[in-house]
């Protein structure tokens, strides 16, 4: 008897994780929710090359580069390759780098407590085959710092997080692009 009625409970809570799963995946896709990406079929591959520095900041396309690699490969959309064998090729400008004064020391107005940096860049996302551009948008990637010592060395430490802010934009851009 007991046996009995462990499995009723166990087809009846069964029955109501499938049913709790048909609700919830129709229901998000009713909203527009999707689970994977929206690219158009076909495009599994892409090329990224160096991104083109039009700022006056020294090796900023080094740090958002990988970290765009990087980024792309943790999101797993799209494969990073070479350029031969990619279905699209991601070319980004990086066109500004600046720095804006969030708080200032309470005792002196003219001395600035934190930054706000912001990394603007221009994206196209090209079809390697046709030339034919599938998206274009700009991006910005920020974070805030608080310059401990001299300011150039605390605005080296912030950039590769505002590099990582500036990735996640991009692939995010692209990915969801359609």
């Amino acid at each position: 008897m007991q046996k009995n009625k462990q499995r009723g409970v166990l087809a009846v809570t069964a029955a109501l994780g499938v049913g709790l799963a048909v609700f919830v995946g129709t229901g998000c896709s009713m909203l527009g929710y999707s689970v994977g990406n929206s690219l158009p079929p076909g495009i599994n591959v892409v090329h990224v090359p160096s991104f083109e520095n039009k700022t006056t900041e020294p090796q900023l396309e080094l740090y958002t580069t990988q970290a765009t690699i990087s980024e792309l490969q943790r999101e797993g959309s799209l494969m990073v390759g070479d350029l031969g064998k990619s279905d699209v090729v991601l070319h980004v400008d990086l066109i500004d780098l600046s720095l804006q004064p969030l708080r200032y020391e309470a005792d002196a107005s003219t001395t600035t407590r934190e930054y706000r940096m912001t990394i603007r860049a221009e994206l196209r996302l090209v079809e390697r085959s046709t030339d034919k551009v599938l998206a274009k948008n700009t991006v910005k990637g920020e974070t805030d710092f608080v310059p401990f010592g001299d300011l150039s060395t605390a605005k080296r430490d912030a950039l590769p997080k505002a590099s990582a802010d500036l990735a996640h934009k991009i692939v995010k851009s692209i990915v969801e692009f359609w």
